[in-house]
């Protein structure tokens, strides 16, 4: 035991002086601001538990949030987040006006918003488009057309965003109408509010364009005729006046017509009843339709034969009312083919001028010691002259038309039904299967007057003209030009064209009249000219389509009223 004592350590405590001090001058009175005399409390353990969980909780909140932003709905919330930083607007490009020669607007725009547009778009005022109007006067739709707006899907995102012409010139020269639409874009930040906006790029408004059209002698044109039609009760019709110098289009109308503003501002109503009209207002029958000519053609053919050399234009023809075919095989069932009328003993002139059809069928296809045409130059000749061609036009949907011949007639019945005589001499008074547009007979009826220019027909004012020469003698032509004015000035009861010899204007002029239907009971008339008679400057070209059979007054006596508003009211056009 002593050793084990003798080996404990001593601990020694060493007083520092400062605590001597400190204590002894805090004995004599106990400070308990003195921070040694106070006595501390320990801090309480459910305060502690209070601040650890209340900071786990808000731990707990941040970590949820995160995890939905950046996990759960990250790729959403991306998406987001850059849209509301970049925003692109449509700067909508305003559509070129059209006018007609005179200067008249008759397709302009008002500025609207945007259907699928609201005031909680950003975009809102640039994302609007000017609403296409057209001009109130009658007979215009067809030549100008309708169109489609830019549309929008139900977020108000542009799905298209260029105006489409459908239809008339609105499609014609979409691509000069249209312009090119702009961009804007707008930045924002992450709450929506606006930073700044840029101008990516502007945009550029269509041209204008002016049309060789003029408006008030097409709507008075189609308001004559239609007038007239209903009157005679004729189903639909067309007319086209040419500018025999250009090709220039001053009217080219239709009817029945459709409302191409209602069309174009999308009245499903409307579109609908007129998509079930029988009488097809849509179809432009200027252009599109094709009718049997009958009889406007002759005056081709009489140029085509004085051009062969087969004739001369004062030798005469017998019509005795019917030309008479024998039949080698049954000579009791001759071929008879009929004249509209006893006519007599008639030359060149006086055959186009009262319309002989014996007269064209013996220089057609040859009768007795005259030769004639045959098939193969009939169809030469209509083609020289535009016949089963396109035009040229800028207008969609042209019809070319046709002239029969023996490949046609086997290729639409059958070898088994060969060519004959009576189809050539059909065909040289325009029947059988004849077709031709309105626009193919202005045409014609232009190169006539011109000494031989087949023109493009021009719908642009002051366009340079450009034609094809026929390369037939003016001398051959002229004969035509005579005898179609002799049809307007004969006293001659069998004359075709004397309600047109009209006061103050001289028309040259030719009609025709085409049966239709199985049993014939149904017509069209045709109406072709030009004027001034001895200076042409002017053609024209009218058909009426499908009147009952035997119908008096066709297309000649329905243009009486519109050449005398003329003479009236636009003495610019007579000379």
């Amino acid at each position: 035991m002593f050793r084990s004592w003798k080996k404990r350590p001593r601990r020694i405590h060493e007083i520092a002086p400062d605590e001597i001090f400190l204590d002894s001058s805090n004995i004599p009175e106990h400070n308990a601001l003195q921070f040694e005399g106070r006595v501390v409390r320990p801090v309480a353990s459910r305060a502690i538990f209070a601040v650890g969980v209340a900071f786990s909780l808000v731990a707990l909140c941040f970590g949820f949030r995160a995890f939905s932003l950046q996990i759960a709905h990250g790729d959403t919330y991306a998406d987001i987040s850059r849209n509301n930083r970049l925003e692109r607007s449509v700067l909508f490009a305003t559509r070129g006006l059209i006018y007609d020669r005179t200067g008249k607007e008759i397709a302009w725009n008002e500025a609207q918003l945007g259907e699928h547009a609201s005031s909680t778009d950003r975009g809102s005022e640039e994302s609007m488009f000017a609403l296409r109007k057209y001009s109130a006067l009658p007979g215009l739709s067809h030549v100008i057309g309708f169109l489609q707006y830019p549309k929008a899907d139900s977020e108000g995102a542009w799905w298209r965003e260029e105006y489409s012409g459908v239809s008339g010139i609105e499609l014609a020269y979409d691509e000069t109408l249209r312009g090119q639409n702009g961009s804007i874009m707008f930045e924002t930040d992450a709450l929506g509010g606006a930073l700044r906006e840029n101008i990516l790029s502007p945009a550029k408004n269509g041209t204008n364009l002016s049309l060789s059209i003029d408006a008030d002698l097409q709507s008075k044109l189609y308001a004559t005729l239609i007038a007239h039609a209903e009157t005679m009760r004729f189903r639909g019709g067309a007319a086209v006046i040419m500018d025999v110098r250009t090709g220039e289009i001053l009217a080219l109308t239709s009817f029945p017509e459709y409302d191409h503003q209602a069309f174009t501002d999308g009245d499903i109503d409307i579109v609908r009843k007129t998509a079930g009209d029988s009488r097809s207002p849509q179809l432009n029958r200027a252009v599109s339709g094709v009718y049997t000519p009958g009889s406007i053609v002759k005056p081709i053919f009489a140029v085509g034969a004085l051009n062969e050399g087969i004739i001369s234009p004062e030798k005469q023809i017998l019509s005795s009312g019917a030309l008479v075919l024998p039949n080698p095989y049954n000579p009791e069932q001759p071929s008879i083919f009929r004249d509209w009328t006893v006519h007599g003993l008639v030359d060149m002139r006086t055959a186009i001028a009262v319309s002989s059809d014996e007269y064209f069928y013996t220089i057609g296809g040859g009768f007795g010691g005259q030769k004639g045409l045959g098939i193969s130059k009939i169809d030469e000749y209509a083609k020289a002259f535009g016949l089963s061609q396109p035009t040229g036009i800028e207008l969609r949907g042209e019809e070319q038309g046709v002239i029969p011949t023996p490949e046609w007639k086997e290729k639409i019945f059958g070898a088994d039904d060969p060519w004959r005589i009576g189809d050539t001499y059909h065909t040289a008074i325009g029947q059988y299967g004849f077709q031709i547009t309105p626009l193919q007979a202005v045409r014609f009826t232009a190169a006539i007057a011109n000494s031989g220019k087949l023109l493009v027909p021009q719908l642009r004012a002051s366009s340079s003209p450009h034609y094809a020469d026929i390369g037939i003698p003016d001398q051959y032509l002229q004969i035509a030009r005579e005898g179609m004015r002799i049809a307007v000035t004969s006293t001659r009861k069998d004359a075709t064209v004397k309600s047109l010899n009209i006061g103050g204007i001289r028309i040259a002029a030719k009609t025709g009249t085409a049966q239709i239907g199985a049993h014939n009971e149904a017509m069209n008339s045709w109406s072709v000219g030009f004027w001034p008679a001895e200076n042409p400057h002017y053609a024209y070209a009218v058909v009426l389509e499908h009147a009952p059979a035997g119908t008096a007054s066709g297309a000649a006596p329905g243009l009486v009223p519109f050449f005398q508003w003329l003479v009236a009211y636009h003495p610019e056009y007579v000379e």
